[in-house]
Formats: structure tokens, sequence, C-alpha cells
């Protein structure tokens, strides 16, 4: 018998800037994942001002989900699809952030994405903004540095809530909101380019900059579910976190309050904000000792108590161990580093593979927070093999995700709240980081390569028909 509920949500999870393409299609502006360029599994990709002649960037074809989307979900329905996570462009419903009026074509197009979903009976779960924004408001404003986007953000989020008004159940504000306080995450995740810089993974940090774009995405936040749950009260808002677990790397007290200090700022900062409505109590110490002033308006405390989140949601794709020692073994993984756990096997990236990771965590946030969860990105990325008779065999994928699926079995019966499970890129898609195709996810191989090449045909993976029973049998069937 199945631990999941029988409502529980299987699906699987995907966002504009990495599977749609059309990038200049039916009056969409230029977003700031449309002037990133390739890059490889050892070069990130670059940041350039302006578009530079001869020059690959893989977001602007991508997947071509555009005008694909109709063979794409009918596969995910075959699947048996709950649910199906995606995200909308920002700059395709208003092309620089500051238009007046919404691109009405933009709108329709996610009509049809919609309902196709709901044709299959398969739930939207919508982010509002993953990992890109309109590449003007970068140019004219440094992206979420500046307050000035929160009522851009907050105007285009009520466009979406009145137009999708008993369609859209589920939202989320923002994608791996805490990847705002990495120095990595500045472009990403807050649209900040600073001066002088062309490569994603070596901006010049400036904190101050990282933190204020993170308040004003929190006050962003809070006003956009405030707003959300006055237009559509039926409707359930959560945030969305990239969620660092970090252990102690040893027993040693200076390991045990690094590894707590690490949790602290990465992932209980915006789940604080998100849920309790008000900034942690251990910020103060961090910002004095870090000489960071984050400038509130007034008002800003009461926003942040209003518009607190219906649900919890996270990613998890690995587990990093912090350590005092400065000369530790380094190992890479989602946005941060750590030091490499002697106990974890690891991707074909360097990610650590930690299944029972995912129960511990799940309990540790339900335990703080005590709403309902939902893992929004989890998954293996690898590189995969077309066989001669055309098949491909992932099973180093389907065994990553068994594992996973069988340690959210044992967090429910521990009794944590887990509303569903939408693995990512449940069709391959571009590298948020590196803009790689190999780099592949999914369950749907898409013939789509590197170099930029390929007829973007889809294929089933061995995993495609693995899920599908796990789904048909509600997590029961997991072999």
């Amino acid at each position: 018998m199945s631990v999941f509920t029988e409502n529980f949500l299987w699906g699987g999870a995907v966002a504009a800037n990495q599977c749609e393409g059309a990038w200049n299609v039916d009056g969409k502006g230029v977003s700031t994942s449309d002037v990133c360029t390739g890059g490889s599994h050892t070069k990130s990709k670059r940041i350039t001002r302006t578009m530079e002649p001869d020059t690959f960037y893989p977001s602007r074809e991508a997947i071509d989900f555009y005008h694909r989307y109709k063979e794409d979900i009918a596969l995910f329905a075959e699947m048996g699809f709950k649910v199906f996570r995606f995200s909308i462009a920002w700059a395709r419903i208003f092309p620089t952030g500051m238009e007046a009026e919404p691109n009405e074509a933009g709108l329709e197009f996610y009509d049809k994405v919609i309902n196709e979903c709901l044709k299959y009976n398969i739930e939207p779960l919508v982010t509002i903004s993953h990992y890109e924004m309109p590449f003007a408001l970068t140019e004219k404003y440094n992206g979420w540095s500046s307050r000035e986007c929160i009522d851009f953000y907050v105007k285009y989020a009520k466009t979406l809530f009145n137009r999708y008004k008993g369609k859209v159940k589920y939202w989320l504000t923002f994608n791996e909101i805490n990847a705002g306080t990495m120095p990595m995450g500045n472009f990403l995740s807050l649209g900040i380019l600073n001066e002088g810089t062309t490569d994603f993974n070596n901006q010049v940090d400036v904190p101050i900059l990282r933190f204020q774009g993170l308040h004003h995405q929190f006050v962003a936040s809070a006003l956009a579910v405030k707003a959300g749950h006055e237009i559509d009260p039926q409707c359930k808002i959560g945030c969305m976190i990239a969620h660092m677990t970090t252990y102690p790397l040893t027993c040693n007290p200076d390991d045990v309050l690094k590894a707590q200090q690490q949790n602290q700022i990465s992932n209980l900062l915006c789940g604080d904000v998100h849920v309790r409505g008000e900034y942690p109590h251990f910020m103060k110490r961090y910002f004095k000792e870090n000489n960071l002033e984050i400038k509130m308006e007034p008002g800003d405390e009461a926003i942040l108590k209003e518009g607190c989140v219906d649900f919890y949601t996270f990613s998890y794709y690995m587990s990093n161990c912090a350590t005092a020692k400065a000369d530790a073994s380094i190992s890479s993984g989602n946005i941060m580093g750590g030091a490499k756990n002697p106990y974890l096997e690891a991707s074909d990236w360097g990610w650590q593979i930690d299944p029972k990771g995912l129960r511990y965590t799940l309990n540790e946030l339900y335990g703080r927070y005590r709403i309902p969860l939902m893992v929004v990105e989890n998954g293996l990325g690898a590189y995969d093999t077309i066989e001669e008779d055309g098949t491909i065999h992932d099973d180093y994928r389907i065994d990553y995700l068994r594992k996973h699926i069988v340690q959210m079995g044992e967090a429910i019966e521990d009794g944590v709240e887990l509303m569903g499970y939408t693995p990512w890129g449940c069709i391959d898609l571009v590298s948020a980081s590196t803009g790689e195709m190999a780099k592949r996810y999914g369950f749907i191989y898409v013939e789509k390569y590197d170099d930029g090449s390929g007829d973007l045909s889809r294929r089933k993976k061995k995993s495609f028909d693995w899920y599908q029973k796990v789904i048909e049998t509600n997590g029961a069937a997991l072999d």
C-alpha cells in the first residue's frame, strides 16, 4: 500500500527561460536570459550587455516549448501527471516591465498552455518569476536592487491573477528566492548586473545590493500574496526555496556552529520571512557584523506580516557539509559548494547524492513551519546515450528518483504533510547555470545539443515508463 495521500500531486517541473524559446515572438521583450550565452561543463555562461553576432544564446530557442506545448503536455498526460509546474516569462507579458498595458499575445499563449493542462486534468502550478525578468529593468534600475521593481512586479502578478482566476489554483511568487543570499545569485535571481560584469560566476559582489534586492523581493512577494488572495480567494500561493541542506563535516563544535549559521542564512532567512512574516532573530547580528544596513520603508514590516504564504515549496538536489577548516576539500553543488561528504557519491557534475537528506530536510522544515510542503525540484543531471535501437536506458536516473521517493514516504510516515512532487526537468531543457543541453534531467529526450544543433524531436527514456508506473500506483510500485 502507498503512504502517499489519494490527492498527492505527482508531476514535473520546467521554467520558461529554459524551455520556451520564441524569444522575440508575438511581442515578447528581451529577458535577462536572452542575453546569456552558452557554456559548458567547465565554463559558465556569460552575460552580454549587447547582442553579440555569431554568439550562441541557448534560451532563445531552448527546446521550443512555445510551439510544441501540445505535444509535450500530451506526453506529460501519458505519464499521468496530476500537476505541471511551469513559469511565465515576465517579458512575454510586459516586454520591458514598464508598460501600462500587458501584451495580449503573451497572455493568450498561457491561456492555451493552461487550457491544455486542464484538458488532461493536470493542475497548473505557476511560478510568477523564475530566474528572469525584462532586461530593460536591469538596464534602467539594475534589477531588484531598486525599489521601483516592486510595483512593476505586483502589477505583473495582479495581471496574472485576474487573467487566470479559477483556472490556476497554485502559484509560487519567486523561484529559489534565497539565491539572492549568495554572490553567484546576483544575476539569475535578482537581475543585478554590476558594472564591468561579463561572467555570471565572477561578478564583483556587492552584498548590500543583494540583500537590499532580496528585501524588495520579500515585499513584492507579500504584496502579491495579499493581492492574489483578494482577487481569487480559492487560490493557494507559496514560496520556493533552494534548500541547501547542510551538515557539520565533523562533530567539532566549530563545524556544528558553522553549519548552523550557514543554514540560517541560506535557508531559514527566506523561509521565516515568507512563512512567519518577519526577519529572524539572527539577521540582526549578521547585518551588523557584515556592515549591512537594509533600507526599509515605513509599512514594510506590516506588509510582510500580511503576506505570508499558504504552503512551502523547495528544490532538493544534494546536501552540503560545512567546516571551519580552511583547507577542506570542496564539492560543487546547487548555487553553492561545500566540503565533500566522504559517505556520499556524486553526479557527473559533482553534486553529492543524498536521498536520506531529503527526509531529514522535510522533517526539519515541517517541524519549523507546520504548513504543507512540496518538493518542486529534484532530479539527476546526467549524460544520456541513445542506443543503436533508439532507446535510452537511464537506470541511473531511475535509481536516484526511486531513492528520493522512498525517503519522501518515510517523511510522510514521520508525520510530514507533503502535497506533491515535481521532479526537475521532466523534459530535457537548457541548464540554468551553464546553458548546456548535455546536462539532461528529463523523462523525455530532446534532440538538441550544446552547439544549438538538433531537430528538437522528442523520445521517451526508460524513466518515462517507470515514472508512469509510479504515478499509476501512487508511489507504491518503485521497482
